[in-house]
């Protein structure tokens, strides 16, 4: 992949992520929406955002819905490390906001937890992204 692929492949994750948050937090204020699909669009955003960075440092990742697990492969200086310990909590509605089961559904202040996650989660990948060099203008849509 030249630098150019790279920087689109980059921008293409931060965009899906950016799309997904949107879409979680406009749904917030939706008074229909179901809180088990704005959890599971505050995870998703999560996790394509930690992609993003591994794409970024041109790591291979699992296909997996486990953000614990892919933020442990970014380097000990990236902020997330220390600023989300633990993203058990939001990697449970990867699953559980999709599929019936023997958990208690989402209600609505699952669903504002999750996206103010989500957006912390963001925001934290996109400073470091900054902070590495990548222009703002490359990492917005």
């Amino acid at each position: 992949m030249n630098e150019t692929e790279h920087q689109l492949e980059i921008r293409r994750w931060l965009r899906y992520a950016q799309e997904d948050l949107h879409g979680a937090e406009k749904m917030l204020h939706e008074e229909d929406a179901l809180p088990r699909h704005i959890c599971w669009l505050a995870q998703q955003s999560a996790e394509k955002v930690l992609k993003a960075a591994l794409v970024f440092l041109q790591m291979d990742f699992p296909h997996r819905y486990d953000l614990d697990a892919l933020r442990n492969l970014l380097p000990d200086d990236w902020q997330i490390k220390t600023a989300y310990p633990d993203l058990a909590q939001l990697t449970e509605w990867a699953v559980e906001a999709r599929y019936p089961g023997d958990w208690p559904d989402a209600v609505e202040g699952d669903a504002h937890y999750a996206v103010k996650q989500a957006r912390g989660i963001w925001e934290c990948i996109y400073a470091d992204l900054v902070r590495r060099g990548h222009s703002q203008q490359m990492l917005s849509h």
